[in-house]
């Protein structure tokens, strides 16, 4: 398989903690990788400095062979690397529909005075922002709630819209934070194909999540933080029968890492 993004070395560091320390791992083209860790781990961190919402003490982030640490967040998703967030990206006083027109901003042909001054090329933006959002959202499974203000929709389908925002952006890389958190298991289930559906138009997938069930259902491969350091990759069944993992999920329940 061909990787699309690399990390190599990467390390963040605030005064004496090291949160991050000496990752490298690859992400193949096309694939979904996990990457857990107990609380603490270090995930959050990685994927901030992944996203370039953090700069890295040492080491880099390569994607597509480029570097792209410590470029801007906005530059480093027009390139087609992008984080989506829990629900702070959402307006919850706009409809859906509205919220996935106003994440095609990246994709603008029309200047900022452009879109004030209502210039053609703006209208043409309009219209086809427009046309991908009611795709997008219909493709997720949101097309019957897209009048919908999303302050009254249910917590999956605020999960789902945040998806939605994301490919707004037309990623190659989507990063995905605990797109399952809060879901009971029908929900989950539901989430979960729901991201394989996204990788099948394309999209290669990385995401953080804490519901270990779904991570070895729906993962190529895993990446296991434990006090910022790596401790294990691999595919889900090399890593439920890792001791590392196991000894790192000590007093937990063993359903957690899937055993």
């Amino acid at each position: 398989m061909t990787a699309l993004l690399e990390i190599n070395g990467l390390t963040k560091k605030f005064g004496g903690l090291t949160a991050v320390g000496d990752a490298s791992f690859k992400v193949n083209d096309k694939e979904i990788l996990s990457v857990i860790g107990p609380n603490g781990a270090g995930k959050s961190t990685l994927f901030k400095l992944i996203s370039s919402f953090l700069r890295p003490t040492h080491g880099e982030v390569r994607f597509n062979g480029e570097r792209i640490s410590g470029l801007a967040p906005h530059i480093v998703a027009r390139k087609g690397v992008v984080r989506t967030f829990q629900e702070t990206t959402i307006f919850k006083d706009m409809t859906a529909r509205q919220n996935v027109v106003v994440a095609h901003h990246l994709q603008s042909k029309a200047s900022l005075l452009g879109h004030y001054a209502g210039t053609l090329t703006a209208r043409r933006d309009e219209i086809d922002f427009h046309e991908s959002a009611a795709e997008i959202l219909e493709y997720l499974g949101l097309g019957h709630v897209q009048n919908e203000v999303a302050r009254n929709l249910p917590h999956g389908y605020l999960r789902a819209l945040g998806i939605a925002i994301g490919l707004a952006a037309k990623p190659q890389v989507l990063l995905l934070d605990e797109p399952f958190a809060g879901m009971n298991h029908d929900e989950t289930m539901k989430a979960v194909e729901m991201v394989r559906g996204v990788r099948d138009r394309g999209i290669t997938i990385l995401l953080v999540e804490h519901d270990m069930k779904a991570v070895m259902k729906i993962s190529d491969r895993i990446v296991v933080l434990n006090f910022g350091q790596m401790i294990a990759e691999g595919t889900p069944a090399e890593i439920q029968s890792n001791e590392r993992v196991i000894e790192a999920y000590l007093g937990r329940e063993d359903q957690e890492i899937g055993i």
